[in-house]
C-alpha cells in the first residue's frame, strides 16, 4: 500500500470578469500520483503552474473541487485537520510569515502540541527539547525570542515545528530557495539525515533542479495546472518529453543532461 495516493485531484476557481460574467479556470486539473514510505517526490513547473495550490490541497489548507486522496488507504477529507496535522506537515517558503513575532522558540513549538495532543507540560517540554536536538539546536534555544534568530535558525525552527507531531510526510514549499549556498547545503544534509533516521517521506515543491536532482526519487512536472511529466527523477531529467521540462533543465544546467551528471 502506498503511503499517499492522489487520484484525479482538481481545484477550480471562478473569476468575475465583468458585471454579469464569470469565468472558471483550473489551478490544478486531474493530478494523479503516489508517494511511498521514505520516498522524496519533487514537483516543479513555471510560476503559476499550480504547484503551491496542489501542496495546499495535500496539507488540507485548500479544498479540492474533485478527486480524492488516500493516506495508508484512509480517504482524506477537507476539514480533517486533527488527523491530517499529525500525518502531513508543511514548511512554507518564508518562515517569517508563519511565526508569531511575539513568541519565543519554545512557545512556537509548544503551540501545535497543545492544540493536537493531550501531553502534559512536562511531556511537551521533553518533546520540544528532543525535537530541537534533532534539528541541530539545544534545549536552551527554547527561551530565545524568534526575533533574535538568524535565517538559518528560523529554517531549523520551521523544520522542528513540522517534526514536533511526529508526521510521516513533510511538504517543503520552495523552502530553501532564498538561502545562501552554505546554509542550503547544511539544511539539505539535515533533511536527508532526518529522512533516514525517522523514516520520513518528503514532497518538495520548488525550482532548484540541482537540489531536486540530488534529493528526489520521483519528479512531477506541472504546466497550467496539469501534470505533463511524471516518473523517476533521473529518467525524466535524462529524457524530457515536454518543452516545459526541456526549458527548465536547460535554464538550470545550461543544456541537456547525460549519464555523467550522476557519476560520483
Amino acid at each position: 500500500m502506498n503511503l499517499l495516493e492522489v487520484q484525479q485531484i482538481s481545484k477550480r476557481f471562478t473569476d468575475r470578469i465583468g458585471l454579469f460574467r464569470k469565468q472558471e479556470f483550473y489551478a490544478v486539473k486531474d493530478v494523479t500520483f503516489s508517494l511511498e514510505h521514505q520516498e522524496t517526490l519533487a514537483i516543479i513547473g513555471a510560476n503559476g503552474a499550480g504547484k503551491s495550490t496542489l501542496a495546499k490541497m495535500l496539507v488540507g489548507i485548500t479544498e479540492p473541487t474533485s478527486g480524492f486522496m488516500l493516506f495508508k488507504g484512509r480517504e482524506l477529507k477537507f476539514g480533517d485537520n486533527a488527523f491530517r496535522a499529525k500525518k502531513i506537515r508543511m514548511i512554507f517558503q518564508d518562515p517569517n510569515d508563519a511565526f508569531d513575532p511575539n513568541y519565543n522558540i519554545g512557545q512556537i513549538l509548544d503551540s501545535p502540541l497543545r492544540l493536537a495532543t493531550n501531553l502534559s507540560q512536562e511531556q511537551r517540554n521533553e518533546r520540544i527539547f528532543r525535537t530541537l536536538k534533532l534539528v541541530g539546536m539545544y534545549p536552551e534555544h527554547a527561551l530565545i525570542h524568534i526575533k533574535e534568530t538568524s535565517s538559518s535558525q528560523k529554517q531549523r525552527i520551521a523544520l522542528a515545528r513540522a517534526l514536533i507531531l511526529n508526521p510521516e510526510i513533510i511538504i517543503f514549499d520552495d523552502t530553501l530557495s532564498a538561502l545562501d549556498f552554505s546554509v542550503k547545503s547544511q539544511l539539505t544534509n539535515l533533511m536527508m539525515i532526518l529522512q533516514e533516521r525517522l523514516g520520513l517521506s518528503y514532497i518538495y515543491v520548488g525550482q532548484n533542479l540541482g537540489l531536486i536532482k540530488h534529493i528526489a526519487d520521483k519528479l512531477i512536472v506541472m504546466d497550467n495546472g496539469e501534470v505533463v511529466e511524471y516518473g523517476k527523477t533521473k529518467e525524466v531529467l535524462l529524457n524530457p518529453q515536454h518543452p516545459i521540462t526541456v526549458r527548465l533543465i536547460e535554464s538550470h544546467f545550461g543544456g541537456k543532461l547525460t549519464e555523467m551528471a550522476w557519476a560520483s
